[in-house]
């Protein structure tokens, strides 16, 4: 089966910066709404965005921290938005809505990560209906002002989808709980989401995309122990960061979604997986590296599609 899943020579890598991949672009008159973006890799690509000239909007569930980390940006607005609760995510959308602005960048950068069982809403695993089932609903929500600006969606994944396809049996681990495969499961969501909604979005010129940041150590780590963390090599007893796994920092992190959302090296392209400011290879077998094809399956990425819409009870596109 042919793929676009190729590299396309960017000239860009694991060092550049986010700064680096907006050098020469300008953005003045152009509106990105991020989420998450006043923590991690979330503030480094609302920082660099509004150097470059962008309006940045925030949703955060802690709006009062964001507004803290976000003090002296200029053209950042900060509203309430908790990803893991519908009732939030429709009302951010319809605030959104009703100011009449348009989307150029939407950036699905909130997340959690191998968090204890925990259930949201009607009992579903917090970290699909967080990572995933939260931005399905709010970037359906938001398509009114995504559709009309011909905007780019971006879905921050990980790696971590290598850790497990979607349970299509059991996506809200009844059955047992793994927290780490519930991450994966969720990372894979993400993908398949871009994937979907490119086939859905390009014909009114709007294109997604999913990537990969790269490690990079922030905040995202908050629900693992320090010896677990220790174990895997990441930190040393004292906290310090090591560098075995080839740790980015958050400005090399925020690079490739940045990337993403603005590249002008990615236009007439969408619905791949992108790593190191660059498209990403297929996975090569046993490896955790470039994208494993359970992300990027059309069929399951229209499967997957047709289940959010039946959880969230939203879907732009329906008949």
């Amino acid at each position: 089966m042919s793929t676009a899943q190729h590299k396309i020579g960017s000239g860009f890598g694991a060092d550049s910066t986010a700064d680096d991949v907006l050098e020469g672009i300008g953005l003045g008159g152009k509106l990105a709404i991020v989420t998450g973006g006043y923590s991690g890799l979330g503030l480094e690509t609302t920082r660099a965005l509004t150097r470059a000239g962008a309006e940045v909007v925030v949703p955060a569930r802690r709006p009062d921290s964001a507004r803290e980390a976000l003090a002296g940006l200029d053209g950042v607005e900060v509203d309430q938005l908790d990803l893991g609760d519908l009732d939030s995510v429709r009302a951010f959308a319809e605030r959104f809505l009703d100011s009449g602005r348009t989307v150029d960048f939407m950036i699905n950068n909130a997340g959690i990560m191998a968090c204890p069982e925990t259930r949201v809403g009607p009992g579903w695993e917090a970290q699909f209906a967080t990572n995933h089932l939260g931005h399905y609903a709010l970037v359906n929500r938001l398509w009114p002002a995504i559709e009309p600006g011909g905007a780019r969606v971006v879905s921050v994944s990980s790696r971590g989808h290598h850790f497990s396809g979607i349970r299509w049996d059991d996506v809200h681990w009844q059955r047992g709980y793994d927290k780490w495969e519930a991450y994966g499961q969720a990372k894979t969501a993400n993908v398949l989401f871009a994937v979907h909604l490119d086939r859905l979005g390009r014909g009114q010129g709007v294109r997604a995309f999913a990537l990969h940041p790269g490690g990079i150590l922030t905040p995202l780590q908050r629900h693992l122990p320090k010896a677990e963390m220790v174990e895997r090599g990441w930190i040393d007893e004292q906290g310090n960061a090591l560098n075995p796994e080839g740790f980015k920092s958050p400005q090399q992190g925020a690079a490739t979604q940045v990337w993403a959302a603005t590249s002008p090296q990615l236009e007439g392209l969408g619905g791949v997986y992108l790593e190191d400011c660059d498209i990403a290879e297929p996975a090569p077998e046993g490896e955790r590296l470039g994208v494993r094809d359970w992300a990027t399956d059309p069929e399951q990425a229209a499967r997957l599609w047709a289940l959010s819409a039946e959880l969230t009870g939203v879907d732009a596109f329906a008949a």
